[in-house]
């Protein structure tokens, strides 16, 4: 059996029915050619169940004692494991657009998993266009993060088209089997997690206190102003985002190139995630702007940030997070991007010299004001945050399962009371994809983020000076997403994206600025 950690016990305790804490996802894939789609997905469903072990969680359901969660708790095998119960086969009603398969995944989202069996699921659906089928599944997030599901999904995956699995990737086998896959691949001695562990245990027994000490230093240094951009609460605005949640949800999903979002962040000498949050910063912007509910201090969001070492691919949960400024509350792109920059740049010099368990001790105690106001109704008047943007490093190249080719990969995250909408993404193959979790009931017309996020991507390229491309991925599925332009100048189709001028953002006065004519751009599923 193994031992929950304090952070896997916290995603259990802070559990309720309007608040499931489970990840999942959204994975599209293409039938290979001459497969028939009821036959096939039944494949997929036998291959799955066939294990004689299961890995953890899969095969595993807590175990506590006479104090429950308050006392030690346990993972230990099911011995009445029903896989029909956890592998489900479903259709789309007619006409199978993605909008009923995102209506489908909403509502599969917003229902809590079972605490008396292994706390996952997983179903095929059919029923879309063009031979694709989906893929969603939902874990507990006291089992996995997003680091982990990426090394599960990787590993009942293949390069090649022609591979097909002989056993479950789900099977204790298989996991050993990508184990040793990816031990091949590191430098021969000892592992990092080895001498991490190993450091660790002679720190504790030494430092512990200097530890403690350094933290309540910084946190210190934080209430009093001199870190200001570290500490939730300080200077976090109320927002429509930030109230209390029901238990519906809404799921929009979007895709866009990695070399598009790239190309924009070295423009302005920053990060792709420093690119990411620009875009997501300007879309919530207008979201706001266009329901009068735009505050006069910016909004911040939370930024998951893995401490997992080299090699780690067994911990349920390594994460550590900073408190990154969006810029909400300037007009003009290239200003908002610096604004984002510095904020990102002091949170990671935060983390610089902690260890990965001094991080996550660390940012368990920023947090640990929220998880109070949180049963007591007041963490929409005083948000640690308002939202969470998270960045799960995916897979760069065009993957199978058993011949299926997969086409797109959208997270799917948590959203709590005072946070009202979750945005997570994750790269695959030449995409970037986004999904985009809400309450129903608290963010109406959430689906309008996905045509504010281009609009806020095409004007951050402007502003940089960049030529606009449309790319083509291969065979994915896109909608037709709005963008803005100055002039009506014609894209010329496979033309490379040039930088014409590195921009170095000065900060400029907040001005409205006047509606752009809108050109089409591609871009990937959406519901409406």
């Amino acid at each position: 059996m193994k031992q929950l950690t304090a952070m896997d016990k916290g995603f259990l305790l802070s559990e309720s029915r309007e608040v499931p804490m489970h990840v999942g996802g959204v994975a599209l894939y293409t039938l290979p050619s001459g497969a028939d789609t009821v036959e096939f997905l039944q494949s997929l469903a036998d291959n799955l169940g066939d294990a004689e072990a299961f890995l953890p969680p899969f095969g595993d359901r807590l175990k506590t004692g006479r104090l429950g969660l308050a006392g030690p708790t346990f993972w230990e095998p099911d011995p009445a494991l029903d896989l029909d119960y956890h592998i489900r086969h479903s259709a789309l009603p007619q006409p199978g657009r993605y909008r009923e398969l995102f209506t489908l995944v909403s509502r599969l989202h917003a229902t809590l998993l079972d605490r008396n069996r292994p706390l996952w699921e997983m179903h095929l659906i059919e029923g879309l266009p063009k031979r694709q089928f989906a893929v969603y599944t939902k874990t507990h997030h006291a089992a996995v993060d997003g680091a982990r599901s990426v090394h599960i999904a990787r590993s009942m995956l293949s390069a090649d088209p022609k591979s097909r699995l002989q056993e479950s990737p789900l099977s204790l086998n298989s996991w050993q089997r990508y184990r040793a896959m990816l031990k091949r691949d590191q430098p021969s001695g000892p592992s990092d997690a080895e001498v991490r562990n190993v450091v660790e245990a002679l720190k504790s027994s030494f430092d512990s206190g200097a530890q403690l000490y350094g933290a309540a230093r910084r946190i210190t240094r934080a209430w009093t102003g001199e870190d200001s951009l570290l500490l939730p609460f300080l200077k976090v605005p109320t927002s429509s985002i930030n109230t209390s949640i029901g238990g519906a949800r809404r799921f929009v999903a979007q895709s866009w190139p990695f070399a598009r979002i790239r190309t924009m962040a070295k423009a302005y000498d920053g990060t792709f995630n420093d690119a990411v949050l620009a875009i997501c910063g300007g879309a919530l912007r207008k979201y706001l702007q266009n329901h009068s509910e735009l505050p006069a201090d910016s909004l911040k969001a939370m930024v998951p940030v893995s401490v997992r070492a080299e090699g780690d691919v067994d911990s349920s949960n390594a994460v550590a997070s900073i408190n990154a400024d969006l810029g909400t509350n300037i007009a003009d792109p290239a200003a908002r991007f610096a604004a984002i920059k510095a904020s990102t740049e002091a949170g990671k010099a935060l983390f610089a010299d902690m260890s990965p368990a001094e991080a996550q001790f660390f940012s368990m105690l920023l947090q640990t004001p929220g998880l109070l106001l949180m049963p007591l109704g007041l963490i929409s008047r005083l948000p640690p945050f308002n939202t969470v943007i998270s960045n799960v490093p995916g897979i760069r190249e065009t993957m199978y399962w058993n011949g299926a080719r997969l086409d797109g990969s959208y997270p799917m995250s948590i959203v709590m009371d005072g946070v009202a909408m979750n945005i997570t993404l994750s790269t695959y193959d030449k995409n970037v994809d986004f999904g985009i979790i809400a309450c129903r009931r608290s963010m109406p017309q959430v689906q309008r983020i996905i045509d504010y996020m281009e609009d806020a991507l095409a004007e951050l390229e402007e502003a940089a000076g960049l030529a606009r491309v449309e790319a083509k991925p291969k065979s994915t599925p896109r909608r037709k997403a709005r963008a803005k332009t100055k002039t009506k100048s014609k894209t010329k189709p496979k033309a490379k994206t040039t930088v014409k001028r590195k921009v170095k953002a000065k900060p400029r006065p907040t001005t409205k600025s006047k509606a752009k004519p809108k050109a089409k751009s591609k871009a990937k599923p959406k519901r409406r």
